[in-house]
C-alpha cells in the first residue's frame, strides 16, 4: 500500500494449480490479471509496473526488472462486502445492482464452445471429487462422516443432473467469468458494488457455468447468516436473467463452492499458529455444515438428518394493483426467520409477462389497459408461464412465491390444485387498501416493472372476486 495506490506482487511459488515460478511467468500473469480484471473494474486496475534496483533497495518503474507488480487504485477496505455484511449494513438494493452488473457482464463474456473442456460434465464432477479427496487428507477423523455424506450426495446429485450440466454447456451458459466471486472480492466503491481480483492463473477456475459464479456469492451470504439477502440476490439475478434452468444445478454448485472454502480453510489450518489453526478448522467445519444444510433441501438428498427438511411451499399473492403485493412478498423473502428463506424463489407476473414479449423488467410496453401485452390472451399466457415455472421449481424442492394479482377465483384455484398435487404447502398473501389509497399509490408509482394505471385499477374494481371462506383459511402474514 502506498498513498493512493496498491501494488500487487506475486509470490515466486509453483503449485499444482498455479505457476509463478519464474520472473517471466510472473510478468505474464500480472499482465493477464490486468486485462481480465479491467473487465470488471477498469478504474481500479491501472497498469503493470517493473520493480528494479536490488532486493535490499527496490524501486518501482526501474528496468531491468527484478520483479513485476500490478498497480491498482486503492479503495477503503471497509467497503469490502464481507465487512459490510459483517457490520449488518449490506442492503438489498446493492445486491440488485450487483446482479444487474453480473448479468450485463455475462451477456458479452466469452462463451465456452462445445469442444472445450470448460463446464463439461466430466470436468465438473472431477473438480468436485478433487475437493473431497483433499478434505479426506486435511480434516481430522471426527469430520470425515460429514465429508463422506457430502461426497455421496455430490455423486448422487451429479447423476440426477448430468443431462442438465450438458444442457448448460450446450446452451452457452459456461462463460469466462471471475472464478472467485465471494464477498471478499466485491467492494462498495462510490455506492457501486464492484467485483475485483478475478482468477488469472488457472483457466479451469475462471471458466464456469454462470450458476456456479452466482452460487459462490449466495453461499457466502449464507455463511454470513444473511439468508434473506441470499434470497434477494438469487431473485434479483433470476429476474434480470430469466435463467430459471440454473436452479437445476445451483445446489450442486453451492455445495461445491462450500467445499472449496472448507478446503482452503483446512489448508490454512495446517499452516498457521495454534490460535489461528483452531479458527480455520472451525471455519472448515462451518462450511461442511453449510454444505449439508444446502444438500438436505434437495429432493432425494440421501443425507440422514434428525429432522427432515420441510416440503416446499407455494404462496400466491392476491390484491389489486397498488395494494402492496410486491411489498408483502419482499418482506417474506427478506424474513430471516422463515426456515426456507434463502431458497425461496419469487415469480413476478409483471416481469414474466414482459419476458414473454421480449421486454426487460423496466422496459415500457406502451400498451393500453386492454391491449398490447395486456390482452386477455396475454394474461392467460402469463399465468400459464407462472404455473409451469412454479411446478418445475416445486418439484426441484424450491419454495415459491407467485406475485400476481390473482383477482379471479379460478386463477387461485389452479395454483392451489398444483400445491395439493405436489404435496406442497399453500398460502395466500392477501393485500388490501381503500380505493382512494390505491389510486394515490398508482399515480405516485415509478421505477417498477408494473405498468398498472388508475384506469387499470378501475376495471379491476368491477370484476375482482373476493376470497371465499376456504381461501381465507389459507391467508398468511408476510
Amino acid at each position: 500500500m502506498a498513498g493512493d495506490f496498491a501494488y500487487k506482487i506475486k509470490k515466486p511459488i509453483t503449485l499444482p494449480f498455479l505457476d509463478y515460478g519464474t520472473l517471466a511467468r510472473r510478468e505474464t500473469c500480472c499482465r493477464v490479471e490486468l486485462l481480465l480484471n479491467r473487465r470488471f473494474a477498469p478504474d481500479m486496475y491501472l497498469d503493470v509496473v517493473p520493480i528494479g534496483g536490488t532486493p535490499e533497495q527496490p524501486c518501482f518503474g526501474l528496468l531491468p526488472a527484478i520483479e513485476w507488480a500490478v498497480r491498482m487504485r486503492r479503495f477503503d477496505e471497509q467497503g469490502r462486502l464481507d465487512r459490510v455484511a459483517a457490520r449488518g449494513e449490506l442492503q438489498p438494493a446493492q445486491l440488485s445492482q450487483l446482479a444487474a452488473t453480473l448479468c450485463t457482464f455475462w451477456e458479452t463474456a466469452a462463451v465456452a464452445t462445445p469442444t472445450t473442456r470448460f463446464g463439461a460434465p466430466d470436468q465438473v464432477l472431477a473438480a468436485a471429487r478433487e475437493n473431497f479427496a483433499e478434505l479426506r487428507q486435511l480434516l481430522p477423523p471426527e469430520e470425515q462422516p460429514q465429508v463422506e455424506q457430502l461426497a455421496h450426495w455430490t455423486e448422487g446429485e451429479f447423476g440426477r443432473r448430468a443431462a442438465d450440466f450438458a444442457a448448460r454447456k450446450n446452451g452457452g451458459r459456461v462463460r469466462e467469468g471471475h472464478g472467485d466471486l465471494h464477498l471478499g472480492n466485491l467492494a462498495l466503491i462510490d455506492g457501486h458494488v464492484t467485483p475485483f481480483d478475478c482468477i488469472e492463473f488457472n483457466e479451469d477456475f475462471r471458466w464456469n457455468d454462470v450458476a456456479s459464479e452466482i452460487a459462490f456469492v449466495w453461499i457466502d451470504l449464507l455463511d454470513h447468516r444473511r439468508p434473506g439477502l441470499a434470497a434477494w440476490l438469487l431473485n434479483a439475478w433470476l429476474e434480470v436473467s430469466g435463467d430459471f434452468q440454473a436452479l437445476a444445478v445451483l445446489r450442486f454448485y453451492a455445495v461445491y463452492r462450500a467445499m472449496v472454502r472448507a478446503k482452503i480453510a483446512a489448508l490454512r489450518a495446517r499452516q498457521e499458529d495454534a490460535v489461528e489453526n483452531l479458527a480455520d478448522l472451525e471455519s472448515a467445519r462451518t462450511y461442511l455444515r453449510l454444505g449439508l444444510q444446502i444438500a438436505v433441501t434437495c429432493p432425494r438428498s440421501g443425507i440422514p438428518v434428525t429432522q427432515s427438511a420441510p416440503a416446499p411451499t407455494l404462496v400466491v399473492t392476491c390484491g389489486m394493483s397498488g395494494s402492496g403485493k410486491t411489498t408483502a412478498s419482499t418482506a417474506r423473502l427478506l424474513d430471516a426467520t422463515q426456515a426456507a428463506a434463502a431458497s425461496t424463489v419469487r415469480l413476478r407476473s409483471d416481469v414474466e409477462r414482459k419476458r414473454l414479449f421480449g421486454l426487460a423488467p423496466q422496459d415500457k410496453s406502451g400498451s393500453p389497459p386492454d391491449g398490447g401485452i395486456y390482452t386477455t390472451e396475454a394474461t392467460t399466457r402469463t399465468y400459464a408461464r407462472l404455473h409451469a415455472l412454479a411446478r418445475t421449481l416445486l418439484v426441484a424442492g424450491w419454495p415459491v412465491i407467485v406475485d400476481a394479482a390473482f383477482l379471479r377465483r379460478e386463477e387461485r384455484a389452479n395454483f392451489r390444485a398444483l400445491a395439493n398435487e405436489l404435496g406442497a404447502g399453500f398460502g395466500i398473501l392477501a393485500t388490501e387498501a381503500s380505493a382512494e389509497e390505491l389510486r394515490r399509490r398508482l399515480m405516485a408509482r415509478s421505477g417498477d416493472a408494473s405498468e398498472a394505471t388508475v384506469a387499470v385499477l378501475e376495471k379491476q374494481l368491477t370484476w375482482f372476486e373476493p376470497l371465499d371462506d376456504s381461501e381465507r383459511a389459507c391467508v398468511i402474514g408476510p
